[in-house]
């Protein structure tokens, strides 16, 4: 038999090919086509109410709540199922791209300088595998791993303004992205 002849028929749309196509194969197609456009659709909707619905609890815990609390003069408060509601001093801070040398100078001629964390990497082009590890293997003999980054680790910078706050201390909070505020905290009885 010959190989191209049966290589052409396995190309070619049989009849039963094409009428199972008319018989509801693009039906079907279609019909799972409609469905992934509407879970897509559904999702995108659900993901924005989320978003909403995150903002609305961050408005009540970070502001409505901590408010009423300080109205009454209260501190904390038990729940009638034994649930804790607390409210608590937050911190934050997020240092802006502009704003990052006068940052990380002030830390350093503040004697901070050892939450700075500095990354050092190197880009190598094609046909430079040699150059690479012979870089790599020259940063590591003098002790260093080699990549290049400076950066203040979100989670140290929240500990070091919590820090500099509570201990009273001056510092510029506008240079650091910094902001303290109260979070209402619900702890459900086990």
């Amino acid at each position: 038999m010959d190989l191209t002849k049966l290589m052409e028929e396995d190309l070619s749309p049989s009849k039963n090919r094409v009428e199972n196509l008319n018989q509801g194969g693009l039906e079907s197609v279609a019909k799972v086509a409609k469905n992934i456009r509407d879970k897509e659709q559904l999702i995108s909707e659900l993901e924005e109410k989320l978003s909403a619905e995150k903002k609305s609890l961050l408005k009540l815990t970070d502001e409505d709540l901590p408010g009423m609390f300080i109205e009454l003069g209260l501190n904390k408060l038990e729940l009638d199922d034994g649930s804790t509601v607390e409210v608590k001093q937050t911190y934050g801070a997020s240092i802006k791209v502009v704003n990052r040398p006068a940052a990380y100078d002030w830390l350093r001629e503040n004697d901070y300088d050892d939450i700075i964390k500095n990354t050092v990497a190197c880009n190598f082009g094609k046909g430079e595998d040699d150059i690479a590890k012979s870089f790599s293997e020259f940063a590591l003999k003098q002790g260093y791993d080699a990549h290049t980054k400076t950066e203040v680790h979100p989670q140290t910078l929240r500990a070091f303004i919590k820090e500099r706050v509570e201990a009273g201390e001056e510092f510029p909070m506008e240079l650091f992205g910094a902001w303290v505020g109260q979070r209402a905290t619900i702890k459900r009885k086990k």
